[in-house]
């Protein structure tokens, strides 16, 4: 795992030295990405240069350094990621002639793009990656990033520069970077927690989308990211050519194809664990790795004092059953405040996902002991893990059945209550988490207002997922931007299955997979995700919904594979999630750093928000009328970024 930088000038005008010396600057923001070794690769004449700081993961020695050329010296290649399948791929390239210096898959990498050109090593390649790859006789870049998103890429011209890079602080590294904040993405930031790509946070900057390749030379004006996977293709083709066995037959199945995701993701000269969390994915791969491991497995849980935010004695039940070296570290709320401070400069671009701070948290536990850990990420959202799921088909079902014009004209009345008709119904002091569900009828109305106007049950998803509307009415000027999930398919896809679809093109890639990769990068620990192998996600996407969902929950199909090493009673229990008491937090410790953050003529000074608006939203807060603490979040991590990138700058 590494961090990548680079530039490709529109007319080469810079000698050797200043182009190193700008492209070094700018990896060196990566060293956390890369703490083992850097490198820089220039070509004056052509004015492009490729930077690289590395992660020793698969062969130690000098042979894994990057950026690397190939034999004949046409392509040269700056790579963060891993090819689990390299060996096979290594097997393949050798019978063509190929000849290695080393081990690593780098150099695998480059010799299947050498050997298959990039769409043909493409669809070969079984892994995470993002790459740029420099083709000298054709004069032209490539950007690449992986079918699920699961290692991050950014790019876009400054003046006459094309730059990319593993993190935006790389871009804001080069001495002529100018870039201002998008109103239109901060919007999305407080609507949905994260930035959706291939937007980022500032004007101008783009996310290369997941699955996608982008081709540019010093001509180029507007690239266009060009798709070579994509999960409504995944979708429409398991739809159009189902799983035929039964339910025994499908856990055979994906015992079989997630055995050897696993395995593929153990290989590795260094250290390797697992996070564990107790629940149903996590549990699943570390009980495959055991299996495959002759000794016990290093596994990782982060515990909390308050009951209804720990799951750390589950994951211990599950790592005493299955034997594995277990470590957990109960933190206080105070140790787990101390983190927040930290947010701004390990995320890079504002993130409000809360969840975050235990992330981080246990990120740093397991990379104590191990460079590498195994996760249970993507099992949600391939077997429609989340509660959301249900309740909104359970929801729609109930409201469909009310004419959409009805449903408007409903919308409206509810909207003008919860903005005050209801309000002598709340016990003066009693905050809204703690009345009885029918007293918290206008924080309902809330969400029910902006979800009443669906045209299905796949809109009525996408508008209960939303934490604010309009989003104008909080950053003047921002623009209500299509909800950022997946194109849909035109048939043979049911409802919760476009949940997924959504949740997976979307909040998997922008929220969960970011969380992950800052969190686990900013202590120079690399996670890998067995369930995003896109053989497992394109099984899963054959499967009947049956075997996915099912009337007690999701992950029916998991579920069984996991019963095979765990007994049942250590895992069927309603899902709990990687949660923190932020609502109780910004009413009591939290409060006067907030304060700061929203004063007033802080917010007109900077100009985005309006500082009315967000008054408003803190007092509802504060007096207990509403729980905003997602919206809130929302807005305090972007004033945060903000502080301290205007600080660094």
């Amino acid at each position: 795992m590494c961090g990548i930088a680079g530039l490709l000038l529109r007319e080469p005008r810079l000698a050797a030295e200043p182009l190193h010396d700008i492209v070094y600057g700018m990896a060196e923001t990566l060293r956390h990405r890369g703490p083992d070794g850097d490198g820089v690769w220039v070509d004056p004449a052509a004015g492009v240069a490729l930077g690289h700081r590395r992660l020793s993961i698969q062969d130690l020695s000098d042979a894994g350094a990057q950026p690397m050329h190939a034999d004949d010296g046409r392509l040269v290649l700056t790579y963060n990621g891993e090819v689990y399948n390299f060996p096979a791929l290594r097997d393949e390239l050798e019978d063509a002639g190929h000849k290695f210096r080393g081990h690593s898959d780098t150099e695998v990498l480059l010799a299947a793009l050498a050997e298959w050109g990039l769409p043909g090593a493409l669809e070969r390649l079984v892994g995470m990656y993002a790459f740029a790859v420099w083709d000298r006789r054709e004069r032209a870049l490539w950007l690449v990033r992986d079918r699920a998103g699961q290692k991050p890429l950014y790019y876009g011209w400054c003046d006459d520069s094309l730059l990319f890079a593993s993190e935006l602080k790389a871009l804001r590294a080069h001495p002529d970077f100018r870039a201002g904040v998008d109103p239109d993405a901060l919007g999305q930031l407080l609507q949905y927690g994260w930035v959706p790509g291939p937007r980022s946070i500032l004007g101008g900057i783009h996310k290369l989308p997941a699955g996608c390749a982008l081709r540019l030379t010093a001509e180029t004006r507007d690239p266009q990211p060009l798709p070579y996977w994509s999960p409504r293709d995944v979708a429409e083709r398991g739809a159009a050519q189902p799983f035929r066995g039964d339910l025994e037959e499908a856990t055979e199945a994906l015992a079989a194809l997630l055995g050897d995701a696993v395995r593929g993701r153990m290989i590795s000269d260094v250290r390797l664990g697992a996070l564990l969390s107790g629940g149903i994915d996590s549990s699943t791969v570390v009980a495959l790795m055991q299996r495959q491991s002759e000794q016990p497995v290093k596994t990782f849980s982060i515990g909390f004092h308050e009951p209804r935010y720990d799951e750390a004695h589950h994951a211990k039940a599950v790592a005493s059953h299955l034997g594995t070296e277990h470590r957990e570290l109960y933190v206080s709320e105070r140790e787990t405040r101390e983190l927040i401070p930290r947010l701004p400069r390990v995320y890079d671009e504002p993130f409000a996902d809360a969840s975050q701070i235990p992330t981080l948290a246990v990120a740093e536990l397991a990379r104590g002991e191990v460079t590498v850990a195994l996760s249970g990420d993507g099992g949600d959202e391939l077997f429609c893990g989340y509660n959301r799921y249900y309740r909104c088909e359970a929801e729609w079902r109930l409201w469909h059945r009310v004419p959409r014009p009805a449903r408007h004209l409903l919308a409206g009345a509810l909207d003008a209550a919860a903005r005050g008709g209801w309000s002598a119904l709340r016990p003066r002091g009693v905050v809204e988490e703690r009345l009885p569900a029918w007293r918290r009828a206008p924080a309902k109305a809330t969400k029910l207002v902006r979800a009443l106007p669906a045209r299905d049950a796949g809109d009525w998803f996408r508008r209960m997922q939303s934490r604010c509307t309009p989003v104008g009415a909080l950053v003047p000027g921002a623009r209500a931007l299509p909800f950022p999930g997946a194109d849909t398919p035109e048939r043979g896809v049911e409802s919760l299955q476009r949940m997924m679809l959504d949740d997976f093109a979307g909040y998997l890639g922008d929220d969960i997979l970011v969380k992950v990769d800052r969190a686990s990068m900013a202590v120079n620990l690399e996670v890998r995700s067995p369930f995003l192998d896109h053989r497992v996600v394109e099984f899963a996407w054959s499967l009947p919904l049956a075997f996915r969902a099912s009337p007690d929950g999701g992950k029916r199909v998991v579920r069984e594979l996991l019963a095979r090493h765990v007994p049942r009673a250590l895992f069927e229990r309603r899902k709990q999630g990687f949660a923190v008491p932020v609502a109780e937090w910004l009413r009591g410790a939290l409060r006067p750093w907030a304060e700061d953050l929203l004063a007033p003529e802080r917010l007109r000074r900077q100009g985005l928000f309006d500082p009315d608006a967000v008054h408003r939203v803190w007092q509802q807060h504060q007096c207990g009328w509403r729980n905003h603490h997602n919206l809130l979040w929302s807005i305090l991590m972007f004033q945060a970024w903000e502080d301290a990138w205007a600080t660094r700058r």
